[in-house]
């Protein structure tokens, strides 16, 4: 989706040197990406099912291009439906979550976080931002980084270097501000009577700084994972 963007991941990525290249697939992308000529590849979200094959062809396509990126020890960066799309390709299931998770929830890192080269020394708790509906199995071999009382699998590493997370430590004031206005989710907002768009944005000064602290921490590593593969 045009407003599921790179965020803070992008200020980490070019901090390391590592110029980006947006590949917008529902916007008709070529069907192959070069991943013998890449350092790392970024997977976001959009508000489709993994499933939804048929109406957004080019999802089969990602599930194909993940799994020759962790066969072939790239880094991978799964975020919301991107993350959704690694344990697809990892062979989990996708299912609808009990209740859907908009705004600010806290997540508790796992004690393997605590020893994981991405979210050592982050935990073991923070607020996170939230904007999902499905919610994913681990994949076999997979480990749990990251879980909440709603949402028992919020983050996952696969291998060394192939990572997922269902929360959004990527957005920035502007960015949340922007969602909450984009119409389709102003009408998924419409539906839900538990959440409270203005309440979001008023918790945004007191939530965000520490979660962009630990976003900084994420994304700084990734990018050098992904600097160490180029």
């Amino acid at each position: 989706m045009p407003h599921e963007t790179l965020g803070t991941v992008q200020t980490a990525l070019s901090a390391a040197g590592l110029p980006c290249r947006r590949v917008d697939l529902y916007r008709g992308a070529a069907r192959r990406l070069p991943l013998d000529r890449v350092a790392g590849l970024v997977v976001l979200g959009g508000p489709m099912n993994v499933d939804e094959t048929d109406s957004h062809p080019f999802l089969e396509h990602e599930i194909g291009w993940i799994r020759e990126a962790v066969e072939a020890g790239l880094p991978v960066l799964g975020i919301c439906l991107g993350a959704q799309l690694v344990a697809k390709a990892l062979g989990a299931e996708v299912v609808p979550c009990a209740v859907k998770e908009i705004g600010w929830y806290p997540i508790e890192l796992t004690p393997q976080a605590a020893e994981d080269r991405l979210f050592a020394g982050c935990g073991p708790a923070v607020t996170v931002f939230q904007w999902h509906g499905d919610t994913f199995e681990l994949p076999p071999g997979a480990v749990r980084l990251a879980r909440s009382d709603l949402c028992e699998n919020q983050a996952f590493r696969y291998g060394s270097c192939a990572y997922a997370l269902q929360f959004h430590i990527e957005v920035t004031a502007e960015m949340i501000e922007d969602w909450l206005d984009v119409p389709v989710n102003r009408s998924e907002l419409a539906g839900l009577d538990y959440i409270d768009p203005q309440r979001i944005r008023e918790r945004i000064p007191q939530e965000l700084p520490q979660m962009q602290a630990v976003g900084a921490r994420v994304f700084e590593r990734f990018a050098t994972i992904c600097r160490e593969r180029a």
